[in-house]
């Protein structure tokens, strides 16, 4: 299969893109064959060896979306050809690339309406906004919450979750966003480069930061949470964040955006 893997620890210039070994499904597992994967925050710190990953050739990636093309033995909710969509568990990494080996047990069967761009792009994002608004924060109808970084892809998902909650989102962005934010569900929009949110957000029941935390490297209830991302888009709660495509020959690039931090929703990899 092809991949886009690391074989010492560096800058974006270390991820290669060349073949690797297809995996095999072991009892419990089903291999998927990957159609597009995102890029999270917290990628290029492992590539930079901030988690200490040590067995190379090391793929990165957590969340993607695909078609089971092999299921191991005692697997019965599968089948292949079945769309599935999920997240690896924590430390278990390897989405870059054609294809994957995962515990059926974390995976959830993608809506026919939902593309496979789209299913990355929704998956460990709303798995963490899913885990901190509701399970963390336990945000209620008519509570207020400050949602920073509102532009990209957790916080876009937690803004729609609260306003599907019954809250009032007050959430910090750059002015180019504004509009963007606004069309996600935020009641008030702090532009972060003209406005001090500690003056301006007053009187919040909650906060979640976005900005200043590895929240991509969360442990979460996987199965659970990725088939409530399911319902929440079937019933219309959620949108799929604004994406940018690149091919997996194209890793350091989107690294190099990924560690910038200045774009909008997510970036997502077209595997096939």
């Amino acid at each position: 299969m092809k991949a886009a893997f690391i074989e010492r620890h560096g800058g974006p210039e270390v991820l290669k893109y060349g073949d690797l070994p297809d995996p095999t499904a072991a009892p419990g597992e089903v291999v998927i064959d990957i159609v597009a994967a995102s890029v999270n925050g917290a990628d290029w710190k492992v590539r930079v060896g901030d988690y200490k990953q040590a067995k190379f050739p090391y793929v990165l990636g957590r969340d993607f979306s695909g078609v089971i093309s092999a299921v191991g033995a005692g697997v019965e909710d599968f089948r292949r050809g079945d769309a599935v969509f999920g997240v690896c568990e924590a430390g278990q990494e390897g989405a870059y690339a054609e294809k994957i080996a995962v515990k059926a047990a974390i995976v959830a069967k993608k809506p026919s309406s939902l593309s496979h761009v789209n299913a990355a792009a929704l998956a460990l994002t709303g798995l963490t906004a899913l885990s901190a608004i509701e399970d963390t924060l336990k945000l209620k109808r008519g509570e207020t919450i400050l949602i920073q970084g509102g532009a990209g892809g957790v916080a876009g998902f937690a803004i729609q979750l609260a306003k599907h909650i019954g809250a009032r989102v007050i959430t910090t962005t750059s002015a180019a966003n504004r509009d963007y934010v606004r069309g996600l569900g935020a009641d008030e929009v702090i532009d972060y480069s003209t406005q001090d949110f500690t003056k301006v957000a007053k009187n919040c029941d909650a906060v979640f930061d976005t900005v200043g935390g590895d929240v991509a490297q969360w442990s979460f209830a996987a199965r659970r949470h990725i088939e409530r991302i399911a319902e929440l888009y079937a019933a219309g709660a959620i949108r799929p964040p604004a994406v940018k495509l690149y091919r997996l020959s194209e890793a350091a690039d989107a690294h190099r955006l990924s560690e910038s931090r200045h774009f909008r929703g997510k970036l997502v990899f077209q595997v096939r």
